[in-house]
């Protein structure tokens, strides 16, 4: 892994930000580089990974059924759209980041935005349909109820490591 200490931060502005890059191989993904940025001034942080070789378009569609499923492989770049049906959808753009982590993990990240989207949120109605996916999205994480993933990925960086999960093209 390389690393760069002292860099701009693109938030503060401050020389505090340091810069990684680490290849690593993924099983039936390929080599990523994987690439990030934290700053200890201000914590602002930013992850990617690159393919280290060319992708085409792709679409991953998986559906959680089970507990096991939870332990699922995905691999999100920056430049995913990810949609979980009438949840929500993540649009990639310049704050999305990409990431490795499990079908689990994924669905903690959805909580904490839809959680975080109704901070301060005075309208009622809001705030309890933001309740009622939290709780749909705890079923799901207690394996009591299904779920469909859907990653869209330009440039074929992404995917859903399984057997279950469908692949095509955009």
């Amino acid at each position: 892994m390389s690393e760069i200490k002292g860099q701009h931060c693109p938030i503060c502005g401050g020389k505090k930000a340091t810069l990684r890059e680490e290849e690593v191989e993924i099983p039936h993904f390929g080599r990523v580089f994987v690439l990030s940025m934290d700053c200890s001034d201000c914590g602002y942080r930013k992850s990617d990974l690159e393919p280290a070789e060319k992708k085409e378009p792709c679409k991953f569609t998986f559906e959680v059924t089970s507990d096991e499923d939870l332990n699922v492989k995905i691999v999100k770049s920056g430049d995913a759209l990810v949609k979980i049906p009438h949840v929500i959808t993540m649009e990639p753009g310049p704050t999305s980041n990409g990431y490795i982590t499990n079908v689990e993990g994924l669905l903690e990240r959805v909580k904490k935005i839809v959680e975080s989207s109704v901070e301060g949120e005075e309208d009622k109605a809001v705030r309890k349909k933001a309740k009622n996916l939290v709780k749909k999205l705890n079923k799901v994480l207690v394996g009591r109820e299904k779920l469909k993933i859907i990653i869209e990925d330009q440039t074929g960086h992404s995917a859903i490591i399984s057997d279950k999960a469908v692949k095509s093209k955009l």
